[in-house]
């Protein structure tokens, strides 16, 4: 039997079936919201309650009305949930699911950071540990990145220091979107997603050499971006045909196509191809590299959801003062959208 994307032998359909019985059967007993990422394999999206990108799990997690909230996801994600709903048992299948992006910036490089940029206001992105939240004064997800730096330019000035992380691709993207680059305030850590950077200029190259027509679907913490904003400004690609776009925005893509055919190349993890095939069949949708697939995310499995459910093992619970100050910049990302 051939390997799954988890490293564990594939499920058989009547197993997948049996299991995603089992799974709903134990949230309705328990009381429980499954929230899965669109990274996740997708069987366990398709067993979840809500499947979607990091600002839109964070407004589930907030609004849930549940006892138990499942997140499938990674830790990051079940603190920020816990965070949001401290009176809620918040689970995670994996506990050992990480993030690359998170842990490329701890919490004592963030405050020597700070004490080099005295009243810099720091903008992280949510994919980070809860104690890095609570030295945050604004989160941001890649949906809503652009308009929070533009929101506190307009609130505390235009210049006004931002410390952005810790991603520097979307970072960079930031910075060209609102003509910061060389400004002398706005400042990026130099973190990464591995798998998003893994997604070179080259794959880019090749995948549109073999799809010339298709258009392009970029999430913006990948590091081909300026690759293919290159190609824009020679005038290569149509603009039209440049999408830089979070997984939910892609998502949107993807129902607005539905129905008119062609080819989009999307560059980001593969776990999002699901979705994004389910929404739109018809449309020809095309890894920009069918390596990019992060190994944390595919720690979740069908199994590990139904044991955690069945035992509420894995539970994610936050220092309720840690929490008290990480609330505050998540729910001034929530409130700006």
């Amino acid at each position: 039997m051939a390997p799954s994307p988890t490293g564990s032998p594939a499920l058989t359909a009547d197993e997948r079936s049996a299991l995603t019985a089992e799974v709903r059967a134990l949230a309705q007993e328990r009381n429980a919201v499954i929230l899965a990422h669109n990274y996740q394999v997708p069987e366990v999206q398709d067993a979840a309650d809500y499947v979607g990108d990091s600002l839109g799990l964070s407004r589930q997690a907030a609004a849930a009305d549940a006892d138990v909230i499942a997140f499938c996801g990674v830790h990051f994600m079940a603190e920020t949930a816990s965070i949001l709903s401290p009176q809620k048992t918040v689970i995670i299948p994996d506990l050992d699911a990480g993030c690359s992006l998170a842990d490329s910036i701890t919490p004592d490089q963030l405050r020597a950071w700070q004490a080099r940029h005295p009243g810099a206001v720091t903008v992280m992105y949510v994919n980070t540990t809860a104690e890095t939240k609570a030295l945050t004064d604004y989160c941001v997800t890649s949906s809503n990145a652009v308009k929070v730096v533009e929101h506190i330019r307009a609130e505390h000035g235009t210049d006004v220091p931002i410390l952005f992380g810790p991603d520097m691709w979307l970072g960079a993207y930031v910075a060209k979107e609102l003509g910061l680059n060389g400004s002398g305030t706005f400042h990026v850590w130099d973190g990464e997603c591995h798998v998003h950077a893994g997604i070179r200029p080259d794959d880019i190259t090749a995948v549109r050499a073999a799809h010339p027509d298709a258009e392009f679907l970029v999430h913006p913490e990948c590091g081909c971006t300026t690759q293919v904003m290159e190609y824009v400004a020679s005038g290569d690609i149509a603009t039209e045909g440049v999408h830089m776009l979070s997984t939910g925005g892609m998502l949107d893509y993807a129902r607005e196509h539905a129905g008119h055919g062609g080819a989009a190349i999307m560059a980001t993890e593969t776990g999002m191809l699901h979705q994004l095939r389910m929404a739109a069949p018809d449309v020809d949708f095309i890894a920009a590299n069918e390596r990019a697939s992060c190994k944390y995310m595919k720690m979740i499995t069908l199994p590990k959801l139904r044991d955690a459910l069945r035992d509420l093992s894995g539970e994610v619970r936050v220092d309720p003062a840690l929490a008290e100050r990480a609330r505050v910049p998540i729910e001034r990302m929530v409130a700006i959208g």
